[in-house]
């Protein structure tokens, strides 16, 4: 099994890079998993305080369990994805199965802060976009998508989402075997990466 974890800012286009791996390469050979689903389960918190955690900071995501599920990948299991609402700040009920693949892919923000996550991984990306482009895509994506208002998304792009990024997603970088500038828009490095992952996947065959 191949594991590919491909990280960026939020509004970088690291999530349209793993799409694009993923209908490149065939979902009969590729399983995504979003770090986004790995938040922590914090029932005992009332809908107010949810709403106020630093969902940009490491400490938010419970990279145990994620961990946990790339290794029974790796060994041949299912697992069961949780579901997360980013509306409610809280874990659904239901869950989702994944089945191993020859490739996961793997992305998230900070999936390259976590030197466990980065011990499980064959290649590491990183998607590296313009902060003003970013913070605009994150600002379309949170009205349109997740219910917030302009007042709340600016507010949250201040406090926690730009400061976050400074300390724990750039820095994060390094840990990175390829580096894409402008994400989904990168024609030639998505063609090249797939390709690597093509080879891998022919070897598997």
């Amino acid at each position: 099994m191949l594991v590919l974890g491909i990280a960026g800012g939020t509004g970088s286009g690291k999530t349209t890079v793993a799409h694009r791996i993923v209908k490149r390469i065939g979902s009969r050979h590729v399983a995504l998993i979003s770090q986004d689903s790995y938040y922590k389960h914090q029932p005992h918190l009332t809908s107010e305080e949810r709403s106020r955690v630093n969902y940009d900071h490491p400490d938010s995501f419970d990279n145990e369990l994620l961990l946990e599920h790339l290794q029974r990948l790796r060994a041949g299991e299912a697992v069961e994805v949780p579901v997360y609402s980013f509306a409610e700040h809280i874990r659904l009920s239901e869950t989702v199965k994944v089945s191993p693949k020859p490739v996961i892919v793997l992305e998230g923000i900070l999936v390259l802060a976590d030197a466990p996550l980065r011990g499980e991984m064959d290649i590491k990306v990183f998607v590296d976009t313009d902060a003003d482009v970013r913070v605009l895509r994150r600002i379309a994506r949170d009205l349109n998508e997740r219910g917030r208002t302009i007042e709340s998304v600016y507010a949250q792009y201040l406090d926690t989402v730009k400061p976050m990024h400074e300390a724990f997603i750039e820095p994060s970088k390094r840990h990175a075997d390829l580096i894409i500038p402008e994400g989904g828009e990168n024609e030639i490095a998505i063609s090249l990466l797939a390709s690597r992952i093509e080879q891998f996947v022919q070897l598997q065959s």
